[in-house]
């Protein structure tokens, strides 16, 4: 019985792995359709999707690398315009610093140049000072000559008497110019 049971355990195992057996084997007609079917529908997933696609991937990967070259060579630009920028800020401090430079020397020239014009006018004024004294001065004895013959003149009109024609009058302020000389 046992044996029996055992058997037919055997059996029914035997008879369950002959049908996944014929299950696992494939019909060759079947087998080849689905095999067409497949090979169909791996052409045709190629066309509508996988070329469309691909070419997509494509464009969006040039797209990206333009993008990429695109932005290295404004960084390259932008660094460019960066040295420009430094340079031209340097050269235009050497600039400004140059033309403080001149103005400076510029500027002592003309300090100079003012000082040695008020210098020239100072003396020129000193000159003009003396020169205006020295006439002030002959112009002052010159008057002084004058009264001092016209107060002869009247000292001599009254000593002599008389009247004192012009030659008489200018021997004797001559005379009396000679003797306080």
């Amino acid at each position: 019985m046992i044996y029996g049971i055992n058997m037919m355990i055997l059996i029914d195992i035997g008879e369950e792995i002959g049908k996944i057996g014929a299950n696992l084997i494939p019909h060759l007609f079947p087998f080849i359709v689905q095999l067409c079917s497949l090979v169909v529908l791996i052409i045709i997933v190629m066309f509508v999707a996988y070329k469309p696609l691909k070419k997509m991937l494509k464009k969006r990967a040039d797209y990206i690398e333009n993008n990429i070259s695109d932005s290295e060579k404004d960084k390259a630009i932008a660094k460019q315009n960066l040295e420009q920028s430094r340079e031209t800020i340097l050269s235009s401090k050497k600039e400004a610093s140059s033309i403080i430079d001149r103005a400076n020397q510029e500027a002592t020239k003309q300090r100079e140049s003012i000082i040695q014009e008020t210098k020239l006018d100072v003396i020129r004024l000193q000159n003009e000072a003396e020169m205006d004294i020295q006439k002030s001065k002959e112009k002052s004895l010159e008057n002084i000559r004058r009264e001092m013959i016209s107060v002869a003149l009247a000292a001599s009109q009254e000593i002599l008497q008389r009247e004192v024609n012009e030659k008489d009058n200018a021997k004797l302020a001559e005379d009396f110019i000679e003797k306080l000389n």
